[in-house]
This record gives C-alpha cells, sequence and structure tokens, in this order.
C-alpha cells in the first residue's frame, strides 16, 4: 500500500463539510486497520522505518499516528523501547463496559427529552447500513448509532468518553459480527432503542439499552477469552 504525502485525499465526514485527508490521517487509518484486522497481532513491536517504508511515507506521519493509536488506547509506548499493540484483556472489556453501563443510560435518557424525528431517522438509516456492513465496519456503524442517539443530550465530554471505550473494543466486534443471529438481536434491539426514544419513554428506553450493553459486554468477554485462548495455545506451540 502506497500513501502519498504530496497529494492529500479528499474524505467525506459525517457532517455536510468537505475536509481534506491528511497523511497523518491516511497513516492513522491504515495502521489501525493493521490493528484490528490482526495483522499486527497482539503485544507485538509497531516498527516506524518498516511502516514508513510499507506505506510510502516519512518515518514523521507514522510517529504521530502511532501517538494517536496510544490515545485510542490501541498502543502502549513503553520508554526506550518503542510501541506495542495492547494486549488483549477480558477484565478490560468488562471494566469498559461497566462505564458504559453507568453513563449510556443516563445519557440516553437525558437527549430524548431534546431529540427529533430527524435524528431518529438518521439512527434509523444508520441501523439499514449495519444490515450490510462487513466486520471492518460493522463496530464503526455501531458506535455511529449510539452517539446519534446521545448527541441531542449536548453531553460532548461524556459522548468522547465512550467513543474511545469503543474504540478499545472495536477489535472484538469484528469476530463477534460474523456471527448472524447477534447481528439480527442488535438489529432488533437498535430498532426498539429508537421506538422508546420517539416515544420519550425514558424507562423503556433506557432498560431496552441497559440489557443491549449486557448482551454485548458477555458476548465480547467470551471473544476476548477465546482470543486469549488462542495466543496461549499458539505460545505452547512455538
Amino acid at each position: 500500500m502506497l500513501l502519498e504525502e504530496a497529494q492529500p485525499q479528499f474524505v467525506a465526514p459525517r457532517s455536510p463539510k468537505i475536509t481534506r485527508a491528511t497523511t497523518v490521517d491516511l497513516v492513522l487509518e491504515a495502521i489501525r486497520g493493521k490493528i484490528l484486522r490482526g495483522e499486527i497481532g497482539s503485544g507485538e513491536a509497531l516498527r516506524q522505518e518498516a511502516l514508513a517504508d510499507e506505506l510510502g511515507v516519512s518515518r514523521v506521519p507514522v510517529r504521530e499516528a502511532i501517538t494517536r493509536l496510544h490515545g485510542e488506547g490501541l498502543v502502549t509506548l513503553v520508554p526506550h523501547r518503542g510501541a506495542f499493540v495492547c494486549g488483549i484483556s477480558a477484565d478490560e472489556v468488562r471494566e469498559s463496559f461497566e462505564i458504559r453501563l453507568r453513563l449510556e443510560p443516563w445519557i440516553f435518557g437525558a437527549a430524548m427529552a431534546s431529540t427529533s424525528d430527524e435524528v431518529l431517522d438518521k439512527a434509523l438509516e444508520v441501523v439499514d447500513e449495519m444490515d450490510n456492513a462487513t466486520e471492518s465496519t460493522w463496530g464503526q456503524l455501531n458506535w455511529r448509532f449510539h452517539e446519534t442517539l446521545y448527541a441531542p443530550s449536548g453531553l460532548h465530554l461524556v459522548i468522547e468518553t465512550l467513543k474511545r471505550l469503543n474504540d478499545r473494543n472495536e477489535r472484538y466486534f469484528r469476530f463477534q459480527v460474523v456471527n448472524v443471529p447477534i447481528r439480527e438481536n442488535t438489529r432488533r434491539e437498535h430498532i426498539e432503542m429508537i421506538e422508546a426514544s420517539r416515544a420519550r419513554d425514558v424507562r423503556l428506553g433506557t432498560r431496552i439499552l441497559r440489557d443491549h450493553l449486557k448482551k454485548a459486554m458477555n458476548q465480547i468477554v467470551s471473544v476476548a477469552e477465546a482470543l486469549l485462548r488462542r495466543e496461549a495455545s499458539r505460545t505452547t506451540k512455538g
């Protein structure tokens, strides 16, 4: 894969405005994709020079991208040693979902008072997009659905915190979404959340959301534990 520093590309975000993707943005997306696809495994080092050569850029945007990945929780920076892909941890998954279980029902309930049919129609559009999502895009669309419902609350700091938690767990979504019943159940629960929000039924909506998050936590913890067993087996055989 080659990324040309001299020719930045245009990308269309969710807002109507068109923004220019920088070299750092492109490098960040490329390296993040390698981590989430498992091409760079848990605990592996991120070699700046090798990545720069592979992507056709200098080491400067690679270094900046790694710094951002550290901020997302996907990379650990070790003094005098370098950057390493964060290890898989079922306990971390549980902890992140425990935080989400405390924050998301609150922010969802707060958002209902200020939501609109336009917002809820946008959320439904994301649900439809998720029907055809691949394992590489499903996790991002899932977050966009939740973000759309929560945005009317105006609690931007909380939303940013939740996004970081979602980013940390995105790699597990790739294994989760190949399961058709899980996708179907998630779709149904998302629609139920939209309907509860449209009815301004805070009690029902937050109950559906809590159940939704608990199911996701159990599924993703199972995925993390399976990955840990696979890594342990590979290490033993090696």
